[in-house]
């Protein structure tokens, strides 16, 4: 894609989405995308890997008079990785601070839900099929006329059939 600097040279797609998705962010979490993105750097890969910051709770200002109050930082956390981040509340309240630049979040407030990461679980092994297996999944599927649909439903065979003990 073109970007806006001159000669048309390229604009990396993550630029893109972040200049789409911060300001939604922003606006429907009080979080940045930077944030989200450096969240490993703030918390470390062992809480990293098994929690997310959620968004920036605000208090409400009821004057512009009113002083102004730290906010409320929302974890997710799965298992274990809430009691460790509760042990470690300080410090990440100190990081995140940092790295927004100001005195931004007083506390934090952690809530257990499962977080999906960026790492994808691994398939299991599959067992090699026997004989009787081979033969019974050919016969089964061997009357199916489409060959796409009989390659598939062969696939999903050897899935189940492979993935039960003997």
């Amino acid at each position: 894609m073109a970007g806006k600097r001159p000669f048309g040279n390229p604009v990396p797609v993550s630029d893109l989405a972040t200049e789409i998705l911060d300001p939604v962010l922003r606006k429907r979490a009080g979080i940045s995308i930077g944030l989200v993105q450096s969240w490993e750097e703030i918390a470390g890969p062992r809480l990293a890997s098994r929690s997310r910051p959620e968004k920036i709770q605000w208090p409400r200002r009821l004057h512009e008079d009113d002083p102004f109050e730290p906010a409320v930082l929302v974890i997710a956390c799965e298992g274990m990785a809430a009691l460790h981040l509760q042990h470690e509340t300080g410090e990440i309240i100190n990081r995140v601070n940092a790295f927004l630049g100001f005195n931004a979040i007083g506390r934090i407030r952690i809530v257990q839900k499962p977080v999906i990461s960026g790492k994808v679980r691994s398939k299991p092994a599959l067992r090699p099929l026997t004989e009787a297996e081979k033969m019974k999944l050919s016969d089964t599927v061997g009357l199916i006329e489409d060959d796409g649909l009989r390659a598939s439903l062969e696939r999903l065979g050897v899935t189940i059939l492979g993935g039960r003990k003997v």
